[in-house]
């Protein structure tokens, strides 16, 4: 007979023996560790900041025209609005800034919201059963890809009139396929998983299935795309604004000031470039944050970011843990 006393002390000894279960960093720490991102996170807030409340402070400071102060450059000497100069009709580049982020996020933060709600819906929906459906879906993107969602932009507007709604409708029509064409993909691999066979044989239903088994593996994936499409829908909007055929006046989008300041680029830079480096801004954060995210929602790939930033480089391939 063994001894119940030794047995509950080796039982003891074993607990206080196991490592202590270590929780994984908050977000934010794992992002104040990384510089880049989190630069990139702070110009994001800012400018997201300044699209929702810049207007509230500006009042009509955007469309008032002082035709005495026409083309002041940049300069402290005539007030906060003038810090960044004024253009032809004397209005402030800084103000039309603001108002101009508003637009710019208006068009693309719908558009980016729409085809990702829409797209990977279908996408799931189409990867979990698969078969004719799975089919279907995938040929409808397939003809939609066919054509630049830039070349459909321009052709429609063209035909109707241009206005932030249709710009809005287009792209994300337009951007639907991407997040098909990755959720299928996502949702396709993950319905042949054990968890996803056990709660099939305890007659889940299949939107259950979808919802709380498949969709939070496949949103990181898809949260990343969608970053990554808001810079190619703001840089599209941009594109059809410059070109003449996306926002009108008398409203003003980012992409309109650089057209409407081209032909002054020798004798007031500041109209057309300013703009330009708030659209380059706004992508590159866009773009270094979405990396990120993609490494911090990765369970298998988190461990980088909690590396010694001197040690990212040189053991990137194993955590340091697992290295004899």
């Amino acid at each position: 007979m063994t001894d119940p006393a030794a047995d509950s002390a080796d039982r003891s000894s074993g607990a206080a023996a196991a490592p202590p279960r270590t929780r994984p960093p908050r977000w934010w720490l794992l992002l104040g560790r990384d510089r880049a991102a989190a630069v990139a996170a702070v110009i994001l807030a800012v400018v997201f900041l300044v699209a929702l409340f810049g207007r509230l402070f500006i009042g009509d400071r955007a469309v008032r025209q002082d035709l005495r102060a026409s083309l002041r450059p940049p300069s402290l000497d005539h007030g906060f609005y003038g810090l960044l100069g004024t253009d032809v009709l004397g209005r402030s580049v800084l103000a039309r800034l603001v108002d101009a982020a508003g637009t710019t996020l208006s068009v693309a933060v719908p558009a980016v919201l729409c085809s990702l709600l829409i797209g990977s819906a279908l996408g799931l929906w189409a990867g979990y059963h698969g078969g004719l459906r799975e089919n279907v879906a995938m040929r409808v993107a397939d003809v939609i890809l066919s054509f630049p969602s830039l070349l459909i932009a321009v052709v429609v507007l063209y035909v109707f009139a241009p206005s932030a709604m249709n710009i809005v409708l287009i792209l994300a029509i337009a951007r639907v396929p991407v997040y098909l064409r990755t959720a299928r993909a996502e949702s396709a691999e993950l319905r042949s998983r054990l968890f996803v066979d056990a709660a099939r044989t305890f007659g889940t239903p299949s939107r259950n299935i979808i919802i709380r088994h498949i969709l939070p593996i496949a949103l990181p994936t898809l949260l990343t795309v969608a970053t990554l499409d808001f810079c190619f829908v703001m840089l599209t909007e941009s594109s059809l604004s410059f070109l003449g055929i996306g926002i009108q006046p008398p409203d003003v989008s980012w992409g309109l000031m650089v057209a409407q300041g081209r032909q002054y680029l020798q004798t007031a830079w500041w109209i057309a470039v300013l703009p330009g480096v708030a659209i380059v801004l706004t992508t590159v954060s866009a773009t270094v944050l979405a990396a990120w995210v993609r490494l911090a929602t990765d369970p298998a790939q988190r461990w980088r970011l909690t590396l010694p930033r001197k040690r990212r480089g040189d053991r990137a391939a194993v955590p340091s843990e697992m290295i004899a």
